[in-house]
């Protein structure tokens, strides 16, 4: 709890800068698609301060790049979008650079963790139940 009563936002700055990082590799690779290797440096310098920091990326951040070659997945420059159907409805995202594949399924029952009501906490409930632990 900070001064004013509510809750701090720890590692403010650790978000500022992958979210920067995030932001300039997009910008870099849409301004130049042949700029793949700058686009590579912000990635992995991105993914290098969040894991010493020990912070989790969003899962949407995960998605919007390839984990192999560190590129963000533009649909048309540095990926191929296809959708398929076999057993269960899916979108098959490619990268064009390294050949690594994605599949995000389709299924209207199908919500990541995240996006669900169950996977955000109540500060003020996390205090109380502190306090009477102590």
């Amino acid at each position: 709890m900070g001064k004013d009563g509510g809750p701090r936002f720890l590692h403010k700055e650790i978000f500022q800068r992958v979210n920067f990082l995030l932001q300039a590799a997009n910008l870099v690779l849409k301004a130049d698609p042949n700029n793949v290797e700058l686009c590579r440096h912000y990635i992995a310098t991105m993914r290098l301060v969040a894991e010493k920091h020990v912070i989790r990326l969003h899962p949407h951040i995960k998605r919007s790049f390839c984990k192999k070659c560190n590129v963000v997945l533009l649909p048309g420059h540095t990926s191929m979008v296809r959708s398929r159907s076999k057993s269960e409805p899916h979108t098959v995202v490619t990268c064009k650079l390294c050949g690594t594949m994605k599949r995000f399924m389709w299924r209207k029952s199908h919500q990541l963790w995240i996006d669900k009501q169950e996977a955000w906490c109540d500060y003020n409930q996390q205090d109380k139940k502190s306090i009477k632990l102590k």
